[in-house]
This record gives C-alpha cells, sequence and structure tokens, in this order.
C-alpha cells in the first residue's frame, strides 16, 4: 500500500535516565525507507535506512543491523554522526485484555491506528549512544506501536511507567467517514487491574488545555497535567512521508490523578513521565 507507516515505540526507564526508541518504516508513492529514532532526556538522534533494510515477521522487526522483539532489542548503528551499541532483554511482557482500539480495530480506513504490546515489562542491559552509556539493571520499559497514514493533526499523548502500575492516555481530533470525532483511549494498570477509558466506553474530555486532560467515564475520573517539559523535536508522518515535526519529552514532569466513584485510587507527581501534548498550548 501507498501512503502508509508502521512503527514500534519501545521506551527503557531506570533511575538513571530513559531511552526511548522508533523504529519504522515509511512508504509513499516514490519511496520506502525506514528510520530508527532515539530520544533520551535531552537529544534526538535519528538513523537513516533504504526500504530494503526492513524486515517484519510477527513481533520482530528487523532494520539493518538493529533487531526488536518480544525478548528485547539489540542496537547497531555506525554513521559518520551517530554510533549506538548495545542489546537490552526484556522479561514477561503485560498484554492488555483486548486491542485499545476496541470495535475502530475492525474499521476500515482509519488515518492511525495505534497498538499496545505491554504495559510493563523489565529490562536490563547497557546502551551507548555517541559513546554515552546508558544502563538498565533492574529497569521497567513499556512497549507500544502506530500504523497507518498519518498521525492526527491535533493530538495529546503520555505515558508513564510507575510503582505499582504504568499508564497510557491518548486524545486526539479523528477524522472519520467525512466526519470529526474526539478519540480518547486509555489504560491504567493499577495494582494488578486493569481500567480502561475509552470513546466506545463513553468517554468524554472534561478539558483539554494548557497542558491538561481530563477525562471522565461514568464514574472513572482521569486528570493528567504537564507541569514541566523537555521537549525534543521528532519526525512523525504525513501521507507515509516522515515529514512533520512533533514534539516528545521522553521524561517529563507530570501529575496524573486517578478517581472512582469519588475516590482517588492514586494521585502522583512523576519526572520520568513521557508526553506528546499537539494541542495550542
Amino acid at each position: 500500500m501507498q501512503n502508509t507507516f508502521y512503527g514500534w515505540y519501545l521506551k527503557c526507564q531506570s533511575d538513571a535516565g530513559t531511552l526511548a526508541v522508533i523504529p519504522a518504516m515509511h512508504r509513499t508513492k516514490h519511496q520506502t525507507s525506514c528510520s530508527i529514532q532515539f530520544i533520551t532526556e535531552d537529544n534526538v538522534y535519528t538513523a537513516r535506512f533504504p526500504g530494503s533494510a526492513f524486515w517484519h515477521r510477527g513481533k520482530t522487526i528487523y532494520v539493518g543491523k538493529n533487531y526488536f522483539s518480544e525478548h528485547g532489542m539489540c542496537l547497531s548503528v555506525d554513521t559518520p554522526k551517530l554510533s549506538v551499541k548495545g542489546t537490552l532483554r526484556f522479561g514477561s511482557l503485560t498484554p492488555i485484555k483486548y486491542d485499545i482500539m476496541g470495535p475502530f480495530a475492525l474499521a476500515p480506513f482509519m488515518e492511525c491506528r495505534h497498538h499496545i504490546f505491554s504495559m510493563c515489562h523489565t529490562v536490563a542491559g547497557t546502551v551507548y549512544v555517541n559513546e554515552r552509556k546508558y544502563s538498565f539493571p533492574h529497569s521497567l520499559g513499556y512497549w507500544e506501536g502506530d500504523s497507518g497514514r498519518s498521525f492526527p493533526k491535533k493530538y495529546a499523548w503520555t505515558q508513564c511507567l510507575f510503582s505499582q502500575g504504568s499508564l497510557m492516555l491518548s486524545v486526539a481530533d479523528i477524522p472519520f467517514a467525512g466526519i470529526h470525532f474526539m478519540g480518547i483511549i486509555g489504560i491504567v494498570l493499577w495494582m494488578g487491574r486493569e481500567y480502561r477509558l475509552a470513546t466506545y466506553l463513553g468517554a468524554k474530555p472534561a478539558a483539554i488545555e494548557n497542558g491538561v486532560l481530563r477525562i471522565v467515564q461514568h464514574d472513572l475520573c482521569l486528570e493528567v497535567r504537564l507541569l514541566k517539559k523537555a521537549a525534543q523535536p521528532l519526525r512523525a508522518p504525513v501521507m507515509g512521508s516522515m515529514k512533520r515535526t512533533i514534539h516528545e519529552s521522553a521524561a517529563c514532569t507530570a501529575y496524573y490523578h486517578l478517581q472512582k466513584a469519588g475516590q482517588t485510587l492514586f494521585a502522583f507527581e512523576s519526572s520520568q513521565a513521557s508526553f506528546e501534548y499537539e494541542y495550542p498550548w
């Protein structure tokens, strides 16, 4: 298919730092190419490859000498401007109960489809990015992916790994069958229990402004506040071409508050939150 993209987002988090790795394939009418973006707290590095370097089979992606799977990733990039070497091993994955897209997983012509492969797993290993060492002893990871034609024009996304849990929330303006609607998908894994917020379950935005997301779904209320950015420029797809610039904080300061039936399940501030906020600030 023309004008499409497929990519994974693999986040690795330790007490000392965060590294997110995004292998992707992008196809337009005239060209197929692939890339790997490496995001740290203070920089973004991009390695570009020809389309022939990409190979995908099941839950394994190969990009040149790099590979990514449910067991971990092996990184090997050597260019005049970028050197990345290392291996990270994953423990048992924590998948969600069913597709995060719900019934929209079966809908044709979606601009972008989201996938969650693991809400939380252990990570062990070491990676060197331009000789800077990123060590992950007894660390945590998160794994998701996207596919389709383009990222939404307006959206917000956040992910956080924290004590006794993990969460992901995405709110976006979705074009579909000639109309637009507010699409919400979110998962909170808290003390072994899964809480799902989604448009198809009745979730609605009570606030989207100034870095604040407040989502209400029956007796659930999740509030997210972006308190301090650490945004770095990333490339994102538009009709399969990686020509859009978005901004992600791989590790920034954010506040999360989950209530059920008026009772607080958790409320905390994290300095290791990941955030993309592509709405007017």
